[in-house]
């Protein structure tokens, strides 16, 4: 229902009619899931040339298509591609810009398996990684060299929720040539706009908040006018494809993103000020939180936070920790977040530019749809059972 070339409306109506023409089926309100792998051709000219808009099913159908017209519609990019994961997402955009003898510099706060594909596969290949600090700003031009070609950011970071200044950075970058990539997870297109700030790639584990229910394994990246052809050929190169029942169910949760995100901000907000009043507890890491380190630059940049961040406790043995975690109701422990239930897992980031120091554990929240008062009464028995345990 938005056409490419219509003005950009509110991002709360886009996300409810980006990619959706129902009168081109037959008045369907949501677009039709294609199972498909042959195409048909009309003609051998046709089959020779792939001249029809879909020519086999790896290379897309009206349903692939339609999420990844609404996702480009709500980042204001050039084109945009659908990836199994978001580690694939990852994988995916690095490897669009990467050769062997490249430089590449990744913040020191990136989702674990983005180190991962660093450290043990891009190595095999000849690029070099340098981890650099995430509050570095403008500074990561000492970091570049003649042969860095990319700098990936992740702001905040998923796990200890440092906001990176993503204009500065970008402006060093290009200043040397590099292509910023950022991993936009967090904010969703929704809350930060990526290409307004100066990223020439961005993507998402789609898996997260565009799915929204923990159902489907989802990534999506998205590129801008520079760097739009190598990623489309990369994906294409790679054989990358997502199941249409996966690519459905990020439609459907496409569809009531912009609600749930209130919701998640709203409940997490109330959440991580009762836990700064909790003796249990050194600090809170929330970025919306106004003493928060990153809160300024939060403001400057982002139109709203999710539903995803940290605590750190004060010291507490093993025990006391589990006794809290294993009987907890409301808060699953479960290596993901952005659905639509509560998540808690400890956290133990990996940090190489500098030490991270902390006094206590470290735990990763994501704060779901639920009453927040019933929240609340399950961590207020959690800290009882580690005060008890202790």
């Amino acid at each position: 229902m938005s056409k490419p070339d219509a003005p950009r409306r509110k991002p709360e109506t886009e996300v409810v009619t980006a990619g959706r023409n129902p009168l081109a089926h037959h008045g369907a309100v949501n677009p039709p899931v294609y199972h498909v792998s042959t195409l048909l051709h009309p003609t051998m000219e046709s089959l020779e040339k792939r001249s029809q808009t879909y020519s086999y099913g790896r290379r897309g159908s009206p349903t692939s298509q339609a999420l990844s017209d609404a996702i480009n519609r709500l980042e204001g990019g050039a084109g945009c591609v659908l990836a199994p994961s978001g580690y694939a997402a990852v994988t995916l955009a690095l490897m669009s810009v990467l050769h062997s003898g490249d430089h590449l510099l990744v913040t020191d706060n990136a989702y674990g398996p983005t180190r991962a594909f660093c450290d043990k596969i891009l190595t095999r290949f000849g690029v070099e990684t340098t981890y650099y600090e995430p509050t570095i700003g403008a500074g990561v031009a000492e970091l570049m060299r003649k042969n860095t070609r990319a700098v990936f950011c992740e702001s905040p970071g998923s796990l200890t929720f440092e906001v990176q200044d993503i204009p500065a950075i970008s402006q060093a970058a290009h200043k040397g040539d590099a292509v910023v990539i950022a991993d936009n997870t967090w904010a969703t297109p929704l809350l930060f706009d990526a290409f307004a700030h100066g990223v020439d790639m961005t993507l998402h584990a789609a898996t997260k908040y565009i799915v929204g229910h923990s159902d489907a394994m989802l990534g999506v990246v998205t590129a801008n006018n520079a760097t739009w052809k190598q990623l489309r050929d990369t994906h294409g190169n790679l054989g990358m494809h997502v199941g249409p029942d996966d690519v459905y169910l990020g439609q459907r949760g496409l569809r009531t993103m912009a609600i749930r995100l209130k919701q998640h901000e709203e409940t997490a907000l109330a959440l991580a000020h009762w836990l700064q009043r909790r003796a249990e507890v050194a600090r809170v890491l929330y970025p919306a939180l106004p003493d928060d380190p990153g809160h300024s630059l939060w403001r400057r940049d982002f139109t709203g936070a999710s539903g995803l961040f940290g605590v750190e406790l004060k010291p507490v043995s093993h025990t006391a920790l589990a006794s809290m975690l294993d009987h907890l109701e409301l808060f699953g422990m479960g290596w993901s977040w952005g659905g639509y239930e509560s998540l808690m897992v400890p956290a133990h980031p990996t940090r190489t530019a500098r030490p991270l120091k902390t006094e206590g554990p470290l735990l990763r929240i994501h704060a779901g749809l639920e009453a927040v008062d019933d929240l609340i009464a399950d961590l207020d028995a959690g800290f009882a059972r580690l005060n008890n345990a202790s």
